[in-house]
């Protein structure tokens, strides 16, 4: 016999339709270690832009002290933000607001 926890069925971070269905983002903070030309090489190599992007979203984290820098499924916005850890770029990713 199979026993479920009525807590589990209820939880919404165990409630997989909306962990799939919610976009997430992607976003890249500002830090004092990095060289702005470093952050848009990164941003080059790791989603493929123009150097033109690239610059807008470094400017945007540079200025703002933060960008979004992509959109989507959760499993890719994992992807993403380890690889710009693996890079030394500060990177979460946090649920879109709808």
């Amino acid at each position: 016999m199979m026993m479920t926890h009525p807590d589990l069925l209820e939880s919404p971070e165990t409630d997989l339709s909306i962990s799939l269905d919610t976009p997430w983002l992607v976003v890249v903070h500002n830090d004092p270690v990095n060289l702005m030309s470093y952050v848009s090489m990164v941003f080059r190599r790791v989603f493929g832009w123009s150097r033109e992007r690239s610059e807008h979203h470094m400017m945007e984290v540079h200025t703002k002290g933060r960008s979004v820098v992509w959109s989507g499924g959760r499993e890719k916005a994992e992807l993403y933000v380890q690889q710009l850890h693996s890079f030394l770029l500060l990177a979460t990713m946090e649920r879109a607001k709808h």
